[in-house]
């Protein structure tokens, strides 16, 4: 059975920082990506950021580039979302993903992804 448990979101002021964690099982790792995603309310679910199965290269959206990183463990089962200068445009129902390994521009749309975890709130305040 493939899973993947996010770790619990929270409250944060903004300008604050936050991790979340992804931990896969039941999937290959050397050949799945693992993407973040997020949803706030009344928009639709977006992808900001992924990581290909190796680890060795990664893709985020604009609105979180050079704010964001995403990381993986050697044995690729976790995947970290590190997330600092929280806005609270960055409030939403986070979300990660797997999918089998692809070029980073297929892993930066929603198409592909395969499972999914249950998601995490964050909340950013002002």
């Amino acid at each position: 059975e493939v899973q993947l448990v996010e770790s619990e979101g929270g409250l944060v002021q903004t300008g604050g920082s936050l991790r979340l964690s992804c931990t896969a099982s039941g999937i290959p790792h050397a050949d799945y990506a693992i993407g973040w995603f997020r949803q706030a309310p009344s928009k639709e679910r977006e992808v900001i950021s992924c990581i290909s199965n190796n680890g060795r290269h990664s893709y985020y959206v604009d609105s979180v580039k050079d704010r964001f990183t995403i990381s993986s463990d050697n044995a690729k089962t976790t995947v970290y979302l590190q997330m600092n200068s929280l806005k609270p445009e960055d409030t939403a129902v986070y979300y990660c993903a797997a999918r089998p390994r692809a070029i980073i521009s297929t892993m930066a749309t929603a198409r592909g992804y395969e499972y999914w975890g249950q998601g995490t709130q964050v909340t950013v305040s002002s």
